[in-house]
């Protein structure tokens, strides 16, 4: 082949054309992951009305270096802009007695912003309830009323009480739990402390002698978060390592057996968990990973309550089938609630009063979205009934309601939900 002098010329400019723009276009993509900035944004509410002039902190994850912080505006929003990639913790803090669910969120900023981080209040009012009410006032201290056979109100007597009654020696009080009869709290210096029924030693003091006054679970530090079950108590450290105690004839501590727990231990094949439930008889813990947010449970299953798409208890964690981006979970006797950060309610497990909420009353094993709710901002399980509370400020209930539980006027089951008409 002849091949003239120009024509080699203009091939070799165009060769060296092409590489220089390779190499140009390589630079641009390598430059684009190293020096992206990203921007954080999310709202702070209070009973679904926006919370002002709350300060929110961002720091390093694993670090108490602060990067940098802002306060919430009139509408609750919040913002920060101009973040380099990496793993963050984002916290509002308290004020004046005021703490938020979840308490904190880790933040990936790895190609994506992290948009609509929302945050909601929990205050004066917060209640915990079982066939017995605990309630914190804006003071920290707790205050309980109702059935008391094993000591479960704490006033040092197993008197059943039709009003409230403060239980003594215990003042700034973060988080409340209320079991099948026993009631756990979070102090102030994040220690966990228990009394009523120990049958099961769900009170986590080495011992299964019922107590009626405040007893510390041995050995538990850096709680922020706690839930209750019938018979097992489940705890959240600020390291998102998840402590369990207590009942465990269905797996529901979550360690591989079915022998009880008298005093804390780590669930150790779960970590990461940024919110935790307990069930009847099984536990619910929302898992937060570099990739995704995603729902694990263990424990009892006959209900199809774990949300894997069979009745097979677990003794560990399992992951819930097809539920991401789940802010808030809670457990009822034997089926479960998540909220997603888009404001939906998910549901599974026994529908036999229609607690699932999505019009009929059969039981589902994997999660099926509640009717009529896309913008809630909290949700809590009862025995057979659930409840949420929506943007505006609207409280909606659905499930059993043999004893007017759903406070829609009537004793009837709803199989979908219904808005209180005094909320």
């Amino acid at each position: 082949m002849v091949m003239h002098r120009r024509t080699i010329r203009a091939r070799f400019f165009t060769l060296v054309s092409v590489l220089l723009f390779g190499i140009a276009v390589l630079s641009m993509l390598s430059g684009c992951g190293s020096n992206r900035k990203y921007t954080i944004t999310g709202r702070i509410t209070s009973g679904g009305t926006a919370f002002n002039n709350v300060r929110v902190t961002l720091t390093p994850d694993g670090s108490s270096q602060v990067v940098a912080t802002t306060v919430t505006d009139a509408d609750g929003n919040y913002s920060f802009q101009d973040v380099t990639g990496g793993t963050y913790q984002l916290t509002p803090s308290p004020t004046n007695n005021t703490f938020f669910s979840p308490p904190f969120r880790k933040v990936y900023l790895d190609g994506l912003d992290a948009l609509g981080f929302n945050f909601s209040s929990s205050n004066e009012g917060r209640l915990a309830a079982s066939t017995h009410t605990v309630f914190i006032k804006n003071d920290g201290t707790v205050w309980t009323w109702g059935k008391n056979d094993n000591g479960q109100l704490g006033d040092g007597t197993t008197t059943q009480r039709t009003s409230p009654v403060q239980v003594p020696g215990l003042s700034g009080v973060i988080a409340i739990a209320a079991g099948g009869s026993h009631t756990v709290v979070i102090q102030s210096d994040h220690t966990v402390w228990c009394w009523g029924n120990n049958a099961n030693n769900q009170l986590g003091n080495n011992s299964t002698i019922q107590s009626s006054v405040p007893v510390q679970a041995i050995g538990l530090t850096n709680a922020i978060a706690i839930a209750a079950g019938s018979t097992h108590t489940v705890a959240l450290k600020s390291d998102n390592t998840v402590w369990t105690w207590g009942g465990n004839g269905n797996g529901q501590l979550g360690i591989g057996n079915t022998t009880q727990n008298t005093v804390p231990v780590q669930v150790g094949s779960i970590a990461n968990v940024i919110a935790i439930a307990a069930g009847g008889t099984h536990t619910i813990a929302v898992r937060n990973d570099i990739t995704r947010i995603s729902v694990w449970t263990w424990g009892n299953n006959a209900s199809g309550q774990l949300g894997i798409g069979n009745t097979t208890q677990s003794t560990y964690p399992v992951q819930v089938s097809n539920l991401t981006n789940v802010t808030t979970v809670s457990g009822g006797a034997d089926f479960s609630v998540a909220m997603k950060d888009d404001g939906t309610v998910w549901t599974w497990g026994n529908n036999s009063n229609g607690q699932l909420g999505i019009g009929n009353t059969t039981q589902s094993m994997l999660p099926v979205q509640a009717g009529g709710l896309s913008t809630a901002t909290a949700i809590a399980a009862g025995a057979i009934h659930s409840a949420a509370l929506q943007n505006d400020g609207t409280v909606w209930t659905w499930g059993g309601n043999g004893n007017g539980q759903l406070g829609n006027g009537n004793t009837t089951d709803a199989l979908n939900a219904v808005q209180l008409p005094l909320f």
